[in-house]
């Protein structure tokens, strides 16, 4: 019996624990749809994502350190880790993002046509890590 209690104690720790990996808090601009699209297509991949809309979305991106190159339209940061999603990076990027601790964060740098949020991805949408280097190809 106490193997059993403790197999569904470690089972319930590690739902918490995962999903607090997919927990995220978006800064958009209030008028943006696209990032509602995008946010949407983060709820459908199991994240659980709180939206803050502000006007000054420039002055979170360089709080955040979201190098200005790379910027896009609204900044997602990774509850768990802190790390940053800059723009319409697909899920599976996001997740292969929090298996990689050393990566402050990616993005899909403008507003790219071939991304989630914005259109279908169709093979050639190309996210990079905040040094400016490929990070995944989508």
């Amino acid at each position: 019996m106490k193997l059993w209690l403790a197999a569904i104690a470690m089972t319930a720790a590690s739902s918490f624990v995962h999903a607090a990996d997919k927990a995220m808090t978006v800064y958009q601009d209030p008028n943006c749809g696209c990032c509602g699209a995008w946010v949407e297509h983060m709820q459908d991949a199991g994240f659980e994502v709180t939206t803050i809309k502000t006007t000054d979305i420039v002055s979170v991106k360089k709080k955040l350190g979201v190098p200005m190159e790379l910027s896009s339209c609204h900044t997602g940061v990774l509850a768990s880790t802190g790390q940053l999603v800059e723009g319409h990076v697909p899920a599976n990027v996001v997740h292969k993002l929090i298996a990689d601790a050393s990566i402050k964060g990616v993005s899909a740098p403008g507003m790219p046509l071939n991304a989630p949020g914005m259109g279908a991805l169709n093979g050639n949408l190309v996210t990079v890590d905040f040094n400016g280097k490929p990070f995944s190809r989508d």
